[in-house]
């Protein structure tokens, strides 16, 4: 148990060292991202295309995910220097665990507001839609939801090294 739970933080601080870097290099870029921040045009248009929203509904929607950008903004731009600061601490050769402690302490903190953010503004944009749509929605996200398990079992399954024989 003792190995597998090494191997597991193993294979968690190796992603969190990629998502260090990965964010260290700047806000993201592309068409996810693109004109609507943690909600970008390209997820806006694929709700619109799967849920059938009307010109009234994206507009309703786009205005409450603009009217949360003051809020998340800084969010994010706190949440991408606590990574640096982090990923500088990995890699200066003089780990300080106490440091590191206190910067994953800040980086959950902050991550905690981003989440309660972005929460509150989908359970917004939630009302918008009509019975139909969040009943489309249910099922569009069970759907996800299931592809995502199974992603992740393959990952944990067909990547993972064995563990070894105990003797």
């Amino acid at each position: 148990m003792k190995v597998t739970s090494s191997r597991i933080l193993s294979v968690v601080l190796a992603f969190a060292l990629l998502g260090s870097v990965a964010i260290a290099q700047g806000p993201p870029r592309g068409p996810m991202h693109e004109g609507g921040g943690f909600f970008g045009e390209h997820m806006m248009e694929y709700f619109s295309d799967v849920l059938n929203l009307s010109d009234a509904q994206q507009a309703q929607i786009k205005q409450i995910m603009e009217s949360n950008r003051p809020t998340v903004e800084p969010l994010f731009q706190q949440e991408m220097q606590n990574k640096k600061a982090m990923r500088q601490l990995v890699m200066s050769g003089n780990f300080d665990e106490a440091k590191a402690r206190s910067l994953a302490q800040q980086s959950a903190t902050v991550h905690a507001q981003i989440e309660v953010a972005h929460a509150r503004a989908l359970a917004q944009a939630y009302q918008v839609l009509t019975a139909e749509q969040k009943t489309k929605l249910s099922e569009v996200m069970a759907r996800h939801e299931e592809r995502m398990q199974q992603h992740m079992q393959e990952h944990m399954h067909g990547h993972m090294p064995p563990p070894p024989d105990s003797e």
